[in-house]
């Protein structure tokens, strides 16, 4: 038997946080959150595999996503990352004007929306990247 597996079998293996026997936010094998948190190589292997998750689930909403603009791109990943895909959808006209490649609507209706209200800076950072594409297509 290895380590791994006499691990598992006295701790278990939880994919969600839980709070063990003690009380203490844990997660995966015993790895206490509270105490321990993550490393952050831990955080950014964690994070690859959110983009990675992020930009599939954006491929089923834009069959094209691959082709689309860098700056276009990286303002969808960060919106269905911060909002989740199901809020993301809600974007409709938004996602519509990405479609039409209507890249000074996508602005207008990121920016015309409770999300640009509640996250301010990020909405704004976001619609400066389709700005400078809207810069170098003129």
């Amino acid at each position: 038997m290895k380590i791994e597996e006499l691990l598992i079998k006295h701790e278990n293996l939880k994919l969600k946080p839980y709070k063990d026997t003690k009380g203490i936010l844990t997660i995966g094998v015993g790895r206490n959150l509270e105490d321990n948190g993550i490393s952050e190589d831990e955080a950014m292997y964690l994070l690859e595999n959110d983009i990675k998750r992020v930009e599939q689930e954006l491929r089923e909403i834009f069959p094209d996503f691959d082709e689309l603009p860098k700056n276009v791109k990286m303002v969808l990943i960060d919106m269905d990352f911060n909002l989740g895909k199901s809020r993301f959808l809600q974007f409709k006209k938004m996602i519509q004007a990405v479609k039409e490649r209507d890249w000074e609507r996508m602005i207008e209706e990121m920016k015309n929306s409770r999300w640009c209200r509640q996250v301010k800076s990020r909405c704004y950072d976001d619609a400066k990247l389709i700005e400078e594409l809207l810069t170098i297509q003129t």
